[in-house]
């Protein structure tokens, strides 16, 4: 079983046992999260598909809060060439770890 689901403006096919790093979110680690904030577009029940419009009404997906993390460095470089121009900045992005814990259809 799985499903398709919506976490902070991303979209997640997600099992039970799962672990998936989305944007920060708001919420302490170990603090499960808000049905509002997980929506469930599509359920897979072994071959019995279920498509939202745009929710699958009675299909809820609990998960919780594992950890806050930054993502690993991405290098931005740009130049113009024959102008002397360079310029070399890092980013990392915030992210958090959400592990999946149930499907329930």
């Amino acid at each position: 079983m799985y499903a398709i689901v919506e976490i902070a403006g991303q979209q997640f096919k997600v099992e039970k046992g799962r672990t998936v790093y989305t944007h920060r979110l708001a919420g302490d680690a170990d603090a499960a999260l808000a049905s509002d904030q997980v929506k469930v577009l599509l359920v897979d029940n072994d071959g019995s598909i279920s498509v939202g419009a745009p929710t699958v009404d009675g299909a809820t997906v609990s998960a919780k809060i594992v950890e806050h993390l930054k993502g690993e460095k991405v290098i931005v470089f740009k130049k113009k060439r024959r102008k002397g121009y360079k310029k070399k900045n890092g980013h990392r992005q915030y992210l958090t770890k959400v592990l999946i814990e149930d499907i329930t259809v």
